[in-house]
This record gives structure tokens, sequence and C-alpha cells, in this order.
């Protein structure tokens, strides 16, 4: 995933997370916006009692790879913030795809 398609600053994530749609399950929360721009964006944030920051880098390394097979960024108007939940932990990688996959289809209807 590109830096550009990235949600970074701290005020990007507040206006999405106030401002948009929420959809959860196990593993994850997702917020969702649309926006004037082509490209999407979407952030990832995860708690620090999920582990030591190179657990929480890795874990992130898995979303981003996961959200990168799951959407085109080209042809998408929205901002997203994902938070990773606990019961990420518990599941293996395919689990956790296929559970982001059924909620981003869920929170883009």
């Amino acid at each position: 995933m590109k830096k550009k398609n990235r949600v970074k600053k701290h005020e990007e994530f507040q206006k999405v997370i106030h401002g948009g749609k929420k959809s959860t399950n196990h593993s994850f929360v997702l917020y969702v916006t649309e926006k004037k721009e082509a490209e999407a964006r979407i952030g990832i944030t995860l708690s620090k009692k999920m582990g030591n920051a190179v657990k929480r880098n890795l874990i992130k390394r898995q979303v981003r790879m996961m959200c990168q097979d799951l959407i085109s960024f080209e042809n998408c108007p929205f901002d997203a913030v994902l938070i990773v939940r606990f019961g990420y932990l518990s599941n293996d990688f395919e689990h956790n795809k296929k559970s982001l996959e059924k909620l981003f289809s869920k929170a883009t209807m």
C-alpha cells in the first residue's frame, strides 16, 4: 500500500471516526467516509495492549497487505479508519482476511 493511500494525521483520523459510517466484527472496527478525491485512503490503528512495538508493526503490515489485496485504490472515493481488535490475535491470517473482506463489503453498501 502506497503512502499516499494512508490516513496519517490525527485530525484526519478524527474526521473519519466522527463523520463516518461504522461497521464492526470480532476482529475489526471500520469507519468509512466518502470524499471527492478519486483515490482511497486507509488508516490503521490498534491498542498498545496488543503487544510490543514489533508485534504491533507486524499486525499493521499484515492488515495493509490485506487491504492492498482487497481494494482498488484508484477508483474508490473514500477514507477509512480500521481499528484492529484483540480478536485478530486469536485467528489466522486467512480468517482475518475473509472477515475484513466481509466488513468492507458491508460498509461500502
